[in-house]
């Protein structure tokens, strides 16, 4: 047996996922198969697989596109795990049309939930308080942009570019010559008391350094960028 609980609502997910088992398989205990750091070559296995008393096995498998080798084997196996006389449970994020086709060719249930858009978020709030060194307002506003659902490139973008307008302001005499219009600029220009010579140029360096190394994985972006902000 298969089943499929997807969608942006990851808690409707798992409690839809919990639910479903307990009404087919209430006294099974589930194995979970963690997609990021899934053993590729063992779902084969799992198909057949025979419990030690002679009963049914339930699988959870948690976001197999979080490994794309994964993944590609759980898409390989839909028709096997289907008729398999074990259940499998595949819980995903967001899925196109596509991979929601394959899935809904072989499960007998198909499920997705949809979470409740936030409003979007005002990263000219993050800038704001990025220009009068305020910390703690910073700070508290990192945390409702994560909540909002900003990924951490996204919230780098915003800070680097505030960056740029005050380091422009700084070598430039008017809007004009900036490039910038008239009321950012004058706003720019204010801020830059609040930064001693050559603040600007150490935060934008870092928070480039801050930038590549998480973009390539070298670093946890995320907790960088926590860490950067504690440091302004």
């Amino acid at each position: 047996m298969l089943a499929v609980f997807y969608g942006t609502d990851r808690t409707a997910v798992r409690n839809r996922a919990a639910s479903f088992l307990k009404e087919k398989m209430p006294h099974v205990a589930a194995d979970t198969i963690d997609g990021t750091n899934a053993a590729v070559g063992e779902l084969g296995t799992l198909v057949d697989a025979q419990s030690l008393f002679g009963g049914v096995e339930v699988y959870i498998i948690d976001t197999p596109s979080a490994n794309t080798e994964f993944e590609t084997e759980v898409t390989e196996h839909l028709a096997n795990m289907a008729q398999s006389h074990n259940v499998f449970v595949v819980l995903e994020s967001g899925l196109l049309a596509a991979a929601r086709k394959k899935y809904e060719r072989h499960a007998t249930e198909v499920e997705e939930f949809i979470a409740e858009k936030p409003e979007r978020f005002n990263t000219f709030a993050m800038a704001d308080a990025l220009a009068k060194r305020d910390k703690k307002n910073l700070w508290v506003l990192l945390q409702e942009a994560k909540i909002s659902g900003l990924r951490p490139e996204e919230i780098t973008g915003m800070l680097w570019w505030q960056l740029k307008s005050l380091r422009l302001a700084a070598m430039t005499h008017h809007a004009t010559e900036a490039g910038m219009k008239d009321y950012p600029y004058k706003k720019a220009k204010a801020a830059l008391r609040n930064f001693n010579h050559g603040e600007l140029e150490k935060l934008s360096q870092s928070l480039l350094v801050l930038y590549h190394e998480g973009h390539q994985g070298l670093t946890d972006m995320d907790l960088k960028l926590e860490e950067w902000v504690l440091s302004v």
